[in-house]
């Protein structure tokens, strides 16, 4: 490992049960990856995929049954390294009959800063993840979004360099997404790792810089967004003006050409796409713009997971 991973495993394994004669449940197999610093990486794959239990490897939670895994080079699971880490599970559970503002001070405590130190730190954060007007109200009395941007803002209490969030949008709504979403962003702005387990794609797309795509215990496929969504083919166009006779200026161009207010759409290759530039211009038509379509995370991620079990 570097001194500048944040997270690094290596070929690691985890298997429940078995013995002698009964074979157990592989829950890890052979996973491997690498975080660096200042990034947001997601974790994703469906239900039994493993993503958990990786989490609970890397929080020293569970133990793994071989390989490596380290926190800043050190191996998880000792007091050092998870001291700099900050997580916020699913599910997780407040109490009640604390205020926002109470409850940071209480989670600022148990990580060992000086109650002083904490309460310094505690109207940045609630500005942070924008509770300050709903600071000394209960817990009892937030909405679920509410409740998982105080659980976020103590998830960072203790200023951590990592930072590790478990499904952080699930059962929020679409406006409480955004916010939550704009944290991460800031986080990262800050110098921030943040790691994401979540079965929100859209979500995911929208912060991460690489991701992890798990099935059954193992890793099958990671990379960048633009890595993992490949282009479809498409291509936009923004004409200016949109003439009538578009069909017949492009013919014998790509197939199934989509005319628009603004343009138009249609499948094409590279070199059909340079023709059509420059037939355009030819014409006299401006191009404004010109986008080649992707498929998104969601569209990636069922195409690969269901190519792993046909």
């Amino acid at each position: 490992m570097t001194s500048a991973t944040m997270i690094e495993v290596r070929d690691l394994t985890k298997t429940y049960g078995g013995g002698l004669f009964k074979k157990g449940y592989r829950a890890l197999d052979g996973v491997s990856i690498s975080v660096g610093p200042g990034s947001v990486f997601g974790l994703l794959g469906p239900n039994g995929a493993g993503k958990t239990t990786l989490v609970k490897i890397l929080l020293g939670l569970a133990h793994k049954s071989s390989g490596d895994a380290q926190l800043f080079g050190e191996p998880v699971g000792t007091a050092e390294p998870r001291a700099r880490v900050g997580y916020l599970p699913e599910a997780h559970r407040l109490p009640l009959y604390l205020s926002g503002r109470q409850v940071l001070e209480l989670f600022g405590q148990m990580c060992g800063r000086d109650l002083d130190w904490v309460k310094a730190r505690v109207p940045a954060l609630l500005e942070l993840v924008d509770m300050t007007g709903a600071a000394d109200r209960k817990v009892r009395e937030y909405s679920k979004g509410m409740q998982q941007r105080i659980g976020l803002a103590q998830a960072l209490i203790h200023d951590p360099e990592l930072v590790i969030l478990d499904e952080p949008t699930d059962g929020v709504d679409p406006v409480g997404r955004a916010a939550i979403r704009e944290v991460v962003l800031d986080l990262k702005r800050a110098g921030k790792t943040i790691f994401i387990n979540s079965h929100l794609l859209m979500e995911v797309e929208l912060v991460c810089d690489r991701v992890v795509i798990m099935d059954k215990g193992r890793i099958v496929k990671q990379g960048t967004i633009q890595e993992l969504t490949p282009r479809t083919g498409r291509v936009r166009l923004e004409l200016s003006p949109v003439p009538a006779n578009l069909e017949h200026v492009l013919a014998g161009l790509g197939s199934n050409l989509v005319k628009s207010e603004h343009g138009c759409e249609l499948q094409a290759n590279d070199n059909e796409i340079d023709q059509a530039v420059d037939r355009l211009r030819a014409a006299g038509i401006s191009i404004r713009g010109l986008e080649a379509r992707r498929m998104n995370l969601e569209q990636a991620f069922i195409e690969t997971v269901m190519r792993e079990r046909a």
